[in-house]
């Protein structure tokens, strides 16, 4: 196994990783993954070539690999399960729940302008009020299925 294959399987599971648990929408888009590991080992070897230091390489290397994955739909309709509805339901439950949830609440994750650092703004509060209230709504007219 060369270098470049090494690189390539070492940003694939590291991205891997992330789409499992932030992005599960996107965590079977092999072409994506693919895609975004090869960007991201080529522009390491690239990098690693032109004289930039192990750290400045991975540095530009994780900036392809992880271009708009820094805010997750998925991530905030766990954080407001886990914070707003885990006394009625058991830990191992959250995940799924959220799940089940995530394309429940796309709708509403449509009217905002999302951006990697979304969750630091002042509209997060309204997304995170709404996300909540459609989750509640959810629950009252389906139950914890």
């Amino acid at each position: 196994m060369n270098t470049q294959q090494i690189e390539l399987s070492y940003f694939r599971l590291r991205l891997q990783e992330l789409l499992y648990t932030s992005f599960p929408e996107k965590a079977n888009d092999q072409m994506f993954i693919q895609q975004r590991s090869l960007w991201a080992a080529t522009a390491y070897q690239e990098a690693f070539s032109s004289g930039n230091t192990i750290e400045q390489c991975h540095e530009i290397a994780d900036y392809i690999l992880f271009k708009n994955l820094h805010f997750s739909k998925f991530d905030t309709v766990f954080q407001i399960i886990c914070t707003e509805f885990d006394t009625i339901m058991a830990d191992e439950e959250l995940r799924p729940f959220a799940l089940k949830m995530l394309p429940i609440c796309m709708p509403v994750f449509s009217s905002y302008d999302l951006s990697d650092d979304f969750a630091y703004s002042q509209e997060f509060e309204l997304l995170y009020t709404e996300i909540t209230g459609t989750i509640a709504i959810w629950i009252q007219e389906n139950g914890l299925q």
